[in-house]
């Protein structure tokens, strides 16, 4: 028994040398989805200039997720995003100058489907304005510069950890789809710093990915109720850069 004691901390004492010595790395992913890529996806394309926008209140507001642009978070699934999007639109039900709101699943927006397509959930849907959401999260792995220290039956010993970054962006850019224009955004953002070892580290990642998105999310609904409130005294205050028609 005192042998084997012996042979499993010269072991783990030559593991952690070795992961402390030569496995020091950085990794770095980034996903994201661009409303820029999805609207304008031809960089030479005329970008025709917005008309101004006819608002024929109450609006019919519509909510989507943009395309990613590649790769893509795997766990920022179509049920993850219609949560997001239900928190949304309470915030939009608050006001009088929206009649409905719908949630637009992510199959009906196609990769770098440009105003045609939302041209096409108009018609659809019979949208006026449509809420699109857009993020941007980027992970970085720093393997070697931290340590975490476990306590066995054979005492203590030190397995190397990863120093775990994610930073989260989650936007919303709210369009008149007729006139092209945008009216309003508001951004949400979060920095998650944590520790793991390699062991579980893919789990770890995957935490800190869906915990960067619900932060950045909480930040955006917040964002966005102030954003409503200006763009409704902006409606009163610049009526020459709105048309208004009440309807019945």
């Amino acid at each position: 028994m005192k042998l084997l004691r012996i042979l499993t901390v010269i072991l783990l004492s030559m593991y952690v040398s070795g992961m402390l010595a030569g496995c020091t790395m950085s990794k770095l992913k980034h996903y994201n989805s661009s409303v820029v890529q999805y609207l304008y996806p031809n960089q030479n394309q005329h970008i025709e200039t917005p008309k101004i926008p006819l608002l024929s209140l109450p609006l019919k507001v519509g909510i989507a997720f943009v395309p990613r642009a590649s790769g893509g978070p795997k766990n920022l699934t179509e049920r993850d995003k219609m949560v997001l999007m239900k928190e949304i639109s309470k915030h939009f039900k608050e006001y009088d100058f929206v009649k409905s709101i719908d949630l637009i699943p992510s199959a009906y927006l196609t990769a770098k489907g440009s105003f045609t397509n939302l041209d096409q959930l108009r018609t659809m849907y019979g949208i006026d304005v449509i809420a699109l959401i857009s993020y941007d999260q980027t992970r970085f792995t720093d393997r070697g510069l931290a340590s975490i220290t476990y306590w066995t039956i054979i005492g203590a010993y030190i397995v190397p950890g990863e120093k775990n970054d994610t930073h989260t962006m989650v936007d919303a850019s709210v369009y008149d789809i007729k006139s092209r224009k945008m009216l309003f955004r508001a951004p949400g953002v979060s920095h998650i710093k944590s520790k793991s070892t390699p062991i579980n580290i893919s789990e770890q990642i995957r935490i800190d990915s869906l915990e960067g998105f619900k932060q950045a999310s909480h930040e955006l609904v917040i964002s966005l109720k102030e954003q409503l409130e200006l763009f409704r005294e902006r409606i009163k205050e610049e009526p020459q850069d709105y048309q208004i028609i009440h309807k019945r």
